[in-house]
């Protein structure tokens, strides 16, 4: 499909509804808009988290109780924040796939499962490295763990149910069904300390109060974790523009072949 003919395409929905978001749902403007973009956002990134991560295990002080142990809370919680974003976002793309049926929704959602799922994996192996210490145990059947594991398996189920159908469609949709249903887990992964009686400790960090981390320790994982959110952002961007590349390179062989036979 040519350019042209996208652009087309997303004209039309855009005149029936008057949303911005048909605009931007168009992969030939999404290309031209992310591309130039990536080398910055990646850059950022890198640059982010590399000084959040140093200004975090070499100069800010260890915990008044657990001591240098805790340092590894500047890994564990800015891939856990990114991991719920990350499914948030997952739930997003699904509801506008399902709703509007947009085909970039549908690859966007592709493209961060994976990713998601690899930040997840992050948050459960540095949250059991931490535990050991603390508990005396990798892991705990804790309500706050158990639901991370559970969104590491949605996140999982997401990334297998999308692939399962011959018919891609069919398992857009699928997929995007359960992304939306596994998004009560979030409040849940959120809340749980609250509800329950956890070994995991409180949030620390409130931005509606007061937080309970002091603010040598504060700064440098607020960094980092907007390094890890940009990360987050470059790699989904990146894979997306590979995947609309793909598809029309597939496109342009497939149009030869007809031409050819």
């Amino acid at each position: 499909m040519t350019e042209t003919s996208e652009t087309a395409l997303a004209a039309e929905p855009l005149k029936r509804s008057g949303s911005w978001l048909h605009y931007y749902a168009n992969p030939g403007r999404f290309l031209r808009l992310t591309r130039p973009t990536l080398p910055w956002l990646a850059a950022f990134s890198i640059a982010l988290t590399a000084v959040g991560l140093v200004w975090g295990y070499a100069f800010a002080p260890a915990d008044w109780e657990q001591g240098d142990a805790a340092r590894i809370m500047y890994v564990h919680v800015p891939a856990a924040w990114v991991a719920m974003a990350g499914y948030a976002a997952l739930a997003v793309c699904s509801f506008f796939s399902i709703i509007w049926r947009h085909p970039l929704a549908d690859l966007a959602a592709e493209e961060i499962g994976p990713v998601g799922a690899g930040f997840t994996f992050v948050c459960l192996v540095s949250g059991s490295l931490w535990g050991k210490p603390m508990w005396g145990a990798y892991w705990v059947w804790d309500a706050r763990l158990t639901s991370v594991l559970v969104l590491f398996f949605l996140y999982l189920g997401h990334i297998a149910l999308i692939r399962a159908f011959d018919n891609p469609q069919h398992g857009y949709r699928a997929a995007a069904i359960l992304a939306l249903v596994g998004a009560v887990n979030l409040p849940i992964i959120v809340f749980s300390v609250q509800w329950w009686n956890t070994l995991h400790q409180g949030n620390t960090i409130s931005f509606s109060g007061g937080s309970k981390i002091y603010v040598t320790m504060l700064y440098p994982l607020l960094i980092a974790s907007l390094g890890f959110y940009l990360c987050f952002l470059t790699l989904v961007a990146t894979r997306l523009c590979a995947a609309i590349m793909e598809r029309r390179t597939g496109a342009l062989l497939l149009a030869a072949a007809e031409r050819s036979a």
